[in-house]
């Protein structure tokens, strides 16, 4: 799996969290440069990010990622 971060404006939150898969170990960061690119293997890492919220009440806000999924074995069985 591949996420580059575009950018973010006027949010809080969207914290990128990393774990090993088999125990607690694990990396929580913020990632805050755009095309900040983060590889992640699925079989051994479990990966998450925390919501956005606007930073000013009834203001709009986003945070843009662009998420690649490679499979070996293809996303429609054997």
């Amino acid at each position: 799996v591949a996420v580059l971060f575009v950018g973010r404006q006027g949010v809080k939150g969207g914290e990128s969290r990393v774990f090993d898969a088999d125990g607690p170990a694990g990396q929580r960061f913020t990632m805050t440069k755009p095309w900040t690119t983060l590889l992640l293997d699925d079989a051994r890492v479990i990966h998450e990010t925390t919501p956005i919220q606007p930073i000013t009440a009834g203001e709009r806000g986003w945070r843009d990622t662009l998420v690649i999924t490679l499979r070996s074995g293809g996303f429609q069985g054997p």
